[in-house]
């Protein structure tokens, strides 16, 4: 008798986990939406760029815009034919002077560039932690939010790294210095928003069973990345005001 109902709790139990497991039909088809909008977002922004031409003058912006077009969708394609495109010497040189766009433009395009460190961040270091099965407290979500922090630090030092020139003998230095005073305010706004978005999901909604092989998973970092974005505008919007984050070379005026 003990045996049976030990059985039967390990069979509810089973159930229960599948339950949760299983995620509504519309979610998926919504989740799967999402991606597609996303991608074909990122592909017209490439497209553009790299078939079309229109490169742009600062080239970290060349994987900005796409990286931004992953969660933005057709807004970032938008804000790129507005902003990004007119940059381009292509551009130039087929209409002259590009138009002159509004006074949110810079900070929202700095905003974008700090948010690509992120976005590049949470695609890299989530498949790592998932796939080599790391734990923290018995639960992967924490080792997601420490790969995703420090993924995106180290890709925004990079692309200060990138930035610097080539004969610089402290070129590392500077890199750090730079991402560190200018940049990592808002990298840590935008994973704080991001992260705290990712623990309530993981945690209160889905109870565990989100894994980046479902749809859904992706869906929710879309948001979380939507949601960081507009965490990080007010700090990148301060630090251009102190003149701590200088603008992009080619960004709007």
């Amino acid at each position: 008798m003990a045996e049976f109902v030990a059985s039967a709790a390990i069979a509810l139990g089973a159930v229960e986990r599948t339950e949760i497991i299983v995620q509504p039909a519309w979610l998926v088809v919504l989740a799967w939406a999402s991606l597609f909008v996303g991608l074909i977002s990122t592909a017209i922004v490439v497209g553009d760029q790299f078939v079309l031409g229109y490169r742009q003058p600062v080239k970290v912006m060349e994987l900005v815009w796409p990286a931004t077009a992953l969660y933005l969708g057709p807004a970032a394609v938008l804000s790129y034919r507005r902003w990004g495109r007119p940059q381009s010497s292509r551009w130039l040189d087929r209409h002259g002077n590009a138009p002159r766009a509004s006074r949110h433009a810079p900070t929202i395009i700095q905003t974008y560039h700090c948010a690509t460190h992120c976005t590049l961040g949470v695609i890299i270091a989530t498949p790592v932690t998932y796939g080599v099965g790391l734990e923290i407290f018995g639960s992967t979500v924490w080792p997601e939010v420490v790969g995703d922090y420090v993924g995106a630090v180290a890709i925004g030092i990079a692309f200060r790294y990138f930035a610097e020139a080539p004969g610089n003998s402290r070129r590392v230095w500077a890199a750090m210095r730079r991402f560190f005073r200018a940049d990592l305010l808002t990298v840590s706004v935008f994973e704080i928003a991001l992260l705290g978005w990712l623990a309530i999901m993981h945690f209160l909604v889905f109870h565990e069973a989100l894994r980046p092989g479902s749809p859904v998973f992706w869906l929710v970092i879309q948001v979380g990345l939507i949601i960081g974005f507009f965490a990080a505008w007010p700090p990148t919007m301060w630090l251009i005001r102190r003149g701590i984050k200088s603008e992009l070379l080619g960004t709007p005026q």
